[in-house]
């Protein structure tokens, strides 16, 4: 799996089209009233699910993905109140979880 560069995690060098649709999300959270903090948990559970998902729900994959620790993963995991339903393929009998 490729790791973002530095290039890739400053918003000013996002593709355009990234950018736009960035813009569009966050123009319609905030007109229907969505706080920053239900904007970053929102933003937050989406891309844990997401990586999970990537990574078949393996936690360690997962965690060295998102560039925190696996402890930090399983806390914000149960923070967020991620069940393994919402990251695991019922057809394969996947770690953790």
């Amino acid at each position: 799996m490729k790791q973002l560069s530095a290039d890739d995690r400053d918003p000013e060098n996002a593709p355009d089209a990234l950018g736009d649709q960035l813009d569009s999300l966050v123009n319609h959270l905030v007109c229907k009233g969505v706080t920053l903090t239900q904007a970053r948990q929102i933003f937050e559970r989406q891309f844990i699910l997401a990586s999970l998902r990537l990574n078949q729900g393996n936690f360690n994959r997962s965690a060295n993905h998102l560039g925190i620790h696996r402890n930090t993963l399983r806390n914000k995991v149960d923070t967020l109140r991620i069940r393994s339903a919402g990251y695991r393929d019922s057809g394969k009998g996947n770690q953790s979880r």
